[in-house]
């Protein structure tokens, strides 16, 4: 076993002067853990590591010795020995660096290095004397043994907060597979784990109905009612959706066998964001079209049945990504990894959504999702923001005679191509080429009825802004 990598996470949005924590592990190649019974203590093997389908619980976190780190922040070196693992005799190397801050504004970034081995940046950091929200990131979609993935949801909502990193997440399983009971379960176990400032969850899951497409629906209190793909029709998913002031939001919509016919059903006031990216591939648009990740599963993609299709036809969706991951690890998967099932081979990273809000609350991260403050990356917390003549992405702009637009982004990966979106075809595009840009320009109002953002970096991972809608 041999370190192969460093993954290092800060906050996105910081005020200058501001405490902050680094919390990074030390990467090994993946292997498998293994299920075990009668465990008595915490401890990486677990009864739900194991699948009916085969799916194994895999790991990639280095439990060797290390020496001494460095850490370069704000024309300062620090020097780092002190690890833990996340629970009691782990003895895997994690670190959490507290006290840090920034002196001055600016993009920054922190850089991690075992000497004579190997470096590495951490992911973006806007420093400003004022803000006036954050960015916060977020897995809403996963699965646990009760349906066709692995472990049990307590152990998904640790990983997520303690081995991920994410700052909220949501266990969203098949509400099929669930009884009343075990869904009272769900519900106590995201309640329990839910911790205003710390890790915020949401309490949901997963409709699975292959005529209308799989909806997840997304309750903003401390229940729900459990809702099944075989007793409910989609207008009831809505009516609930309607009586608890909840988000329905359709997944992997250009798959054959599984997506979304736009025509059949969909109401606006609840369905307000789709899920662009996930393991499954993009459903913004066709391979045809230009779509390097493509749906490749499960039949394939279908074509009428795309992000953009539905935009076409004057859907409002904001963008989320989503993992909809099965094999335990929501927010850092490794599905590709696996020997079974064969699919999984053809599969991606999954996705993330980041969340544009003032706090880490439970109330604030749900209402930013339903103003569509949000966007959607494949796993990447590159920083991407997107507005049209000062109004931002998941707003509208009003009778407008010209358009200033104006996108920021910034990554630890350079940035290769930005693509600006409009009414299905690309309108205009850039190549910074760079790790941080700003790109401004004023154009003539044609008639065009949204935009939005693809930001795609040099190794390939890709961040999608929300649209701005013009009304005129």
């Amino acid at each position: 076993m041999k370190i192969i990598g460093i993954y290092a996470i800060a906050p996105s949005f910081i005020s200058t002067g501001e405490k902050f924590s680094l919390r990074f592990k030390m990467l090994t190649e993946p292997y498998a853990v293994g299920s075990a019974c009668w465990v008595t203590f915490p401890s990486l093997k677990s009864p739900f590591n194991l699948s009916p389908r085969g799916i194994t619980y895999l790991d990639n976190v280095y439990d060797g010795d290390i020496g001494e780190i460095e850490i370069d922040v704000d024309g300062q070196t620090l020097r780092f020995h002190n690890y833990n693992g996340t629970f009691f005799n782990d003895r895997r190397k994690f670190g959490i660096v507290d006290g840090l801050s920034f002196s001055s504004e600016g993009i920054k970034f922190i850089k991690i290095k075992i000497p004579g081995i190997l470096e590495t940046l951490s992911n973006p950091i806007v420093v400003k004397d004022k803000l006036e929200c954050r960015i916060f990131w977020g897995d809403l979609h996963s699965q646990t043994f009760f349906s066709d993935g692995l472990r049990c949801p307590e152990e998904l909502y640790w990983f997520a907060r303690d081995e991920a990193f994410l700052d909220f997440f949501s266990v969203s399983d098949h509400s099929e597979w669930i009884t009343n009971r075990q869904w009272d379960y769900f519900c106590s176990v995201a309640n329990d784990f839910n911790f205003d400032g710390k890790f915020v969850t949401l309490i949901a899951q997963e409709w699975t109905n292959n005529k209308f497409g799989h909806r997840n629906i997304y309750f903003p209190g401390t229940t729900g009612k459990i809702l099944r793909a075989g007793s409910e029709s989609i207008e009831n998913v809505y009516n609930v959706a309607h009586q608890y002031n909840a988000i329905v939001i359709p997944h992997h919509s250009a798959n054959a066998n599984m997506g979304v016919n736009w025509e059949l059903a969909h109401d606006s006031e609840v369905e307000r964001l789709v899920e662009v990216y996930s393991i499954w591939g993009n459903s913004e648009m066709s391979e045809e079209d230009g779509n390097t990740r493509p749906i490749r599963v499960m039949g394939g993609e279908k074509k009428s049945q795309h992000v953009i299709d539905a935009l076409n036809r004057g859907y409002r969706f904001g963008f989320v990504g989503g993992g909809d991951i099965h094999d335990g690890r929501p927010g850092d998967e490794l599905h590709i990894y696996q020997q079974k099932p064969p699919d999984y081979r053809n599969l991606y990273r999954q996705g993330i959504t980041a969340v544009f809000a003032k706090n880490l609350t439970r109330n604030e991260i749900f209402d930013a999702l339903y103003e569509r403050r949000c966007y959607a990356t494949s796993n990447i917390r590159m920083i991407l923001t997107f507005s049209i003549n000062g109004v931002n992405s998941g707003l509208t702009v009003k009778d407008p005679s010209k358009l200033c637009f104006n996108i920021f982004g910034a990554s630890e990966i350079p940035v290769f191509r930005v693509n600006i979106i409009s009414d299905g075809k690309i309108y205009k595009s850039f190549k910074p080429l760079q790790n941080y840009f700003t790109i401004e320009f004023e154009q003539v109002y044609n008639g065009e009825k949204y935009f939005y953002v693809r930001a795609e970096r040099t190794d390939g991972e890709i961040a999608w802004s929300s649209p701005v809608w013009i009304e005129k």
